[in-house]
């Protein structure tokens, strides 16, 4: 099963897909918001999309399948997998995002500059302190990525049971390398390896991050 990265879509994994399909039944879904699937009714948790994808597998009759996420597919897979063993077999995640380390003082002081400002002039602020990313979301799914980037997911990976392989790029800037060691300070059954590559490592790099995930699934 793959879970794509956020602003992103299940194409992302096409060369992981015309790999794998060659030995495995493979699922890749569209998140709500992005790719084909409808837009957001409503703003989604990382919990809300979980629940999502697991009413997604019952229905396409899917049961413990290996993942292969990325970025926010990782936050994704580590809620489902979250004290349910059963509902993934091993787990491969790349780029994961959802470690929130310390953001210090000028950080600090640009959300409440963001806070003040967007009380007198809020479109203002939000054209002048968002991401550029975060720009580009309708208000649903601003509302949606607030609720997504402000969650530290380390206490839920402490609780996955899986086997765990988190594969970073080396010259990955928007999920560091410190990052990946944050889960695997806390992850049960994690371990760690690098390929050359950035955020999307996986897509410029498929043979080696193809190898890589096999390898660890047929022999852990």
């Amino acid at each position: 099963m793959f879970l794509h990265g956020y602003l992103s879509s299940k194409e992302a994994f096409t060369a992981q897909i015309a790999y794998f399909s060659k030995f495995y039944r493979v699922t890749a879904l569209d998140f709500l918001g992005f790719g084909q699937s409808p837009p957001l009714t409503s703003p989604f948790s990382v919990q809300d999309y979980a629940l999502w994808t697991e009413e997604r597998l019952f229905e396409l009759g899917v049961e413990r399948p290996h993942v292969i996420a990325h970025s926010f597919g990782c936050r994704v897979a580590l809620k489902m997998a979250e004290g349910r063993g059963q509902v993934f077999d091993k787990m491969v995640l790349t780029g994961p995002a959802g470690v929130i380390l310390n953001r210090g003082f000028r950080y600090q002081m640009r959300v409440k500059t963001y806070r003040a400002v967007r009380k007198i002039a809020p479109k203002f602020a939000e054209k002048r302190f968002g991401s550029k990313e975060y720009r580009t979301l309708s208000p649903i799914m601003r509302e949606s990525y607030k609720k997504i980037v402000n969650e530290d997911l380390r206490e839920t990976a402490s609780r996955v049971e899986n086997p765990v392989l988190i594969i970073a790029g080396k010259r990955d800037v928007t999920t560091p390398l410190k990052e990946s060691l944050a889960y695997l300070q806390v992850l049960k059954r994690g371990k760690l390896m690098e390929i050359d590559g950035t955020h999307f490592a996986f897509a410029e790099n498929p043979l080696a991050f193809n190898f890589l995930a096999e390898d660890f699934f047929l022999h852990g």
